[in-house]
């Protein structure tokens, strides 16, 4: 088991969901955190909770803000957390966006954050890094995806397409980064009870709303013990809860369970209907 007390940790959207509670639970494990995020404000309340969480008095905090889609900023974030407490053993690229809708509703500037962001801002935070890590020999990468990285969701095509970038950067990842005595993780957490998924939800098309009282929904807690628990484990594939899994084991499936998926579907939303004609 792999030991989190005093090792420095820099987390990406770390000032609220899943990336403030990993935070958390890290700074009760003794390590030294440093949050980076756009908004100065959230990120200052965030350090706060971190903080309060601490269990001995020479663990230590800070915060950057920054937008992980501008390489420059990551670039710069990365290096003030180097010059106050030193590179990183871990790094958890928690920072993502989801907006659903239809494929031709959405426009190309929704495509482009998603890509921007949940993709493009894991490769900008992993390459700068990278090198320093490479030159130590250690170092532990980890990246949040989502069952929708192996598993498309119908609503979620700028949302599914930039995971599945992720998924696919994180496989080439691992096998790139062994040989330097650098370890990978991919979380791929399930639906979890965090601002994200609120904002989201109301942009839900009703095929994607029939299927919510199908789906689980779990608290950021226990995501983030279960994420933490596999790092200590030094699993590459980290599947929090049940849904994740379920969903992986219909993925092996492959084409052949899509017809099965679209019946399913299609009974739902018919019955969706239905009930909102009553309304």
């Amino acid at each position: 088991m792999k030991s989190f007390q005093k090792q420095i940790v820099l987390i990406t959207g770390g000032s609220s969901g899943i990336g403030l509670e990993i935070a958390r639970q890290l700074s009760q494990e003794g390590a030294h955190i440093w949050l980076v995020a756009r908004r100065l404000e959230l990120l200052n309340t965030a350090l706060k909770i971190v903080e309060a969480a601490k269990t001995n008095a020479d663990q230590r905090f800070g915060v950057v803000s920054a937008d992980i889609s501008d390489p420059d900023q990551v670039q710069k974030a990365v290096q003030k957390v180097i010059d106050e407490i030193g590179l990183p053993d871990m790094v958890i690229n928690s920072a993502g966006v989801a907006q659903p809708g239809y494929i031709q509703e959405l426009s190309l500037e929704i495509f482009h954050w998603m890509m921007n962001v949940n993709y493009f801002g894991t490769v900008y935070v992993n390459k700068a890094v990278i090198p320093g890590m490479i030159q130590r020999g250690s170092g532990y990468l980890v990246n949040i995806s989502s069952p929708a990285g192996y598993l498309a969701a119908f609503g979620y095509s700028a949302y599914s397409a930039s995971k599945y970038a992720v998924t696919g950067f994180s496989d080439i990842l691992r096998s790139e980064m062994k040989p330097h005595g650098i370890r990978v993780s991919i979380v791929f957490p399930p639906d979890t009870d965090t601002p994200q998924l609120a904002y989201e939800s109301s942009f839900q098309p009703i095929e994607t709303q029939a299927l919510a009282p199908f789906r689980s929904v779990m608290k950021a807690e226990v995501v983030a013990r279960a994420t933490l628990r596999g790092i200590a484990r030094n699993q590459y594939m980290i599947l929090p809860g049940f849904d994740p899994k379920f969903m992986y084991a219909t993925r092996i499936l492959g084409t052949a369970f899509y017809p099965l998926f679209d019946k399913i579907h299609s009974i739902l939303i018919r019955r969706k209907l239905k009930q909102q004609a009553k309304i």
